[in-house]
């Protein structure tokens, strides 16, 4: 994107750069011309002949025009005779060579108006001349040519190109590194949406990883004892259920990331929530529930209880097989294992999403923080007393008993 807005400002630029070349060009060509015309014309006015035939050209020195020009000459022409040098200013050198005096008289005969013509003067310095007719009753008797060195202007045309090749050549810098700004800015909500959709089914499939084996080994153990089948298939129902309410909590979750959905808080009784998530995992052997009192907090039922499934799998997962203990107070769940816990450089990398090594705990801790701050509290993981890891959520209490 960022090539294409750069090749595309380049090709631009060089459009405008072109029309702009031109147009000084033709400009500089008109200005000089018209110049030079206007003195021709302007001088031609002044002369003239008298009653006897002679060429009357006594103001020329004191006239402003001529006393301004770069190369002044007037040209006359007996009658049945060529034309001839009658003025030169500053000097004969810089008027055209007899040829070209000759080809200028022609041609100001045959068109018989002032005319324009670039050509080379005997000292090799070339210019832009205009010759303007000096009448003599009938037929043309003079002509006066006024010249300029185009050179000056060129030489302004040729840095003016200058100028226009430098400030492109920024202005496409320029261009490029806007474009790579504003393309990384358009990119990156793109970017941004497909990492949390990586994020998202990283963590369905780490919800969905163990209800599946789980349903997969009753199924196998139903298939195997056929007495068992009933028992069996009370449990495959379970997790089947369970499986739904996962998928409708990992739903409402990607569709809360995504802004497409808001959370709905309601007052629950966390204590029952707390007690019926765990009641509902496939092995919760092992896994003691202590609630003290009454713990009601506004919140989202399916998430809540995905977060505090997450705690318990989790310090089961990382705990050693010790037991796990889960306690309930007010706005507070706190989950202890005695396995060998947490350094303490890692307590708070642990509920960052793709945290690897020693530190790596899944998703789930990143999943528990989520929601703890979707519901306006915490989640924080410290060394138990005696040893072992305590991940508690914090959430504030509900306001509207």
């Amino acid at each position: 994107m960022t090539l294409l807005f750069a090749a595309t400002t380049a090709v631009c630029l060089l459009v405008l750069v072109a029309i702009a070349v031109r147009t000084d060009d033709h400009s500089r060509t008109n200005d000089l011309d018209n110049s030079v015309s206007h003195r021709a014309d302007g001088l031609a006015r002044t002369l003239f002949y008298d009653a006897v035939g002679t060429l009357r050209a006594d103001s020329l020195p004191e006239d402003e025009l001529a006393r301004s020009a770069e190369a002044l000459g007037i040209l006359e022409a007996l009658p049945n005779s060529g034309p001839r040098i009658r003025y030169a200013y500053s000097s004969q050198a810089a008027l055209p060579a007899q040829r070209e005096l000759d080809e200028i008289w022609r041609e100001v005969e045959r068109d018989q108006e002032t005319i324009l013509v670039t050509t080379s003067a005997v000292n090799g310095r070339e210019y832009r001349w205009a010759a303007a007719s000096v009448w003599d009753n009938d037929r043309i008797g003079a002509v006066v040519l006024v010249g300029a060195d185009p050179a000056q202007g060129e030489a302004d045309h040729r840095r003016l190109i200058q100028w226009l090749a430098l400030g492109c050549a920024a202005l496409v810098l320029v261009a490029a590194a806007v474009g790579h700004l504003l393309s990384g800015r358009a990119m990156r909500p793109a970017l941004r949406g497909l990492e949390q959709q990586e994020q998202f089914l990283a963590e369905a499939a780490h919800e969905l990883r163990t209800p599946l084996a789980t349903l997969r080994l009753v199924v196998e153990e139903g298939s195997a004892a056929p007495q068992q089948a009933p028992a069996a298939l009370d449990q495959a129902v379970r997790l089947v259920d369970r499986l739904g309410r996962l998928v409708t909590g990992l739903l409402a979750r990607a569709r809360v990331e995504a802004a497409t959905q808001e959370v709905e808080l309601a007052p629950l009784r966390l204590d029952q929530l707390v007690e019926r998530t765990i009641a509902e995992l496939p092995d919760s052997t092992g896994v003691t529930v202590t609630t003290a009192e009454v713990v009601i907090v506004d919140g989202d039922s399916g998430l809540l209880a995905q977060a505090l499934r997450n705690l318990v799998e989790n310090a089961l997962r990382h705990g050693g097989g010790t037991p796990v203990e889960v306690s309930v107070t007010a706005g507070r769940v706190a989950v202890r294992d005695h396995g060998p816990g947490v350094p303490p450089e890692d307590r708070t990398r642990v509920f960052e999403r793709h945290v690897t090594g020693t530190a790596s705990t899944g998703t789930g801790l990143a999943i528990v923080r989520w929601v703890a701050e979707l519901h306006g509290g915490t989640a924080r993981l410290s060394q138990a007393p005696g040893g072992g890891a305590m991940v508690e959520l914090l959430l504030p209490e509900c306001t509207s008993r």
